[in-house]
């Protein structure tokens, strides 16, 4: 059983709504950058769809705590299609963000 996020940002059950919106977010964006997601980092309900936070490896260094990490806010409609992306920030995969 998955989670969603109402429109108040409530949590509710929903079977695995909220799984497949991140699958699918996750699956086009790579299709479309050929970059292979490492997570996904964050989600929230928007109001005519869902934004996902997606991190992956934009350069692979040796050691791979060098390697170029980016975070995509990644936009889909409420029918799960992808409808934008745009790179939020770059980071050394070994980074830790200052609080």
């Amino acid at each position: 059983m998955g989670c969603s996020v109402s429109e108040n940002g409530v949590l509710g059950e929903d079977h695995g709504g909220l799984v497949a919106i991140v699958r699918g977010a996750l699956e086009q964006f790579s299709g479309l950058t050929q970059l292979e997601p490492v997570a996904a980092t964050g989600v929230r309900r928007e109001k005519d769809g869902w934004s996902v936070l997606v991190d992956v490896v934009e350069l692979e260094r040796v050691p791979t705590t060098t390697s170029v990490m980016a975070t995509y806010r990644v936009d889909v409609d409420t029918a799960g299609d992808l409808c934008g992306y745009e790179r939020l920030r770059r980071f050394s995969r070994g980074s830790v963000d200052q609080s």
